[in-house]
């Protein structure tokens, strides 16, 4: 089983890395039989959404290398962590564009959510859920959430220790919608 920790933010000065190396590293701590796995979506160079064919008619085919790249590690994934940020009270644009130039690939996939902004990515997250239930995704409720004035110290990212007992509880929540989907 193979959970993708989707790094949801493409800018070079990013919060987002540091969080999600936190929650990859205490998931990839944990026992079982479940790989994680990070995804940066940086790394795809996904190209704004204006494909003639529609997404869920693409076949997981695409012309564009970033793409195409994008759709061959998120179809790789049984479900994911979308480590999200907050800009300007909902989801930033990148990942958006990004979720949206899919179709199969992320269909009845389930998914948890952990967010960072001024008030922890919560109206992120919300949205987010919005999404995602176009794609039939399974969502977790336990999500994690960072609030950039409490758990970041002169630019270093500084959880705190309850959230290695929030992310069990949420990493356990996915682990067991993603074995009952792949039943």
């Amino acid at each position: 089983m193979r959970i993708g920790i989707i790094i949801g933010s493409i800018r070079a000065e990013r919060q987002t890395l540091p969080v999600a190396e936190y929650v990859h590293g205490l998931a990839t701590a944990r026992d079982g039989d479940v790989t994680y796995e990070l995804v940066d979506l940086a790394s795809f160079d996904v190209p704004l959404l204006t494909s003639p064919v529609h997404p869920m008619a693409a076949g997981k085919k695409y012309d564009d290398p970033g793409m195409q790249g994008w759709s061959d590690a998120v179809d790789a994934c049984d479900g994911f962590v979308f480590v999200t940020p907050e800009y300007n009270h909902g989801v930033p644009g990148g990942f958006k564009n990004a979720v949206d130039s899919l179709g199969s690939e992320l269909v009845g996939k389930p998914v948890a959510f952990v967010g960072h902004g001024s008030v922890g990515g919560v109206r992120a997250i919300e949205q987010w859920r919005q999404i995602v239930a176009n794609f039939s995704m399974p969502v977790v409720r336990a999500e994690l959430n960072f609030n950039l004035f409490v758990h970041w110290s002169d630019g270093a990212f500084t959880p705190e220790e309850r959230h290695v007992a929030e992310a069990a509880a949420m990493l356990d929540q996915l682990e067991a919608l993603v074995h009952t989907h792949r039943g």
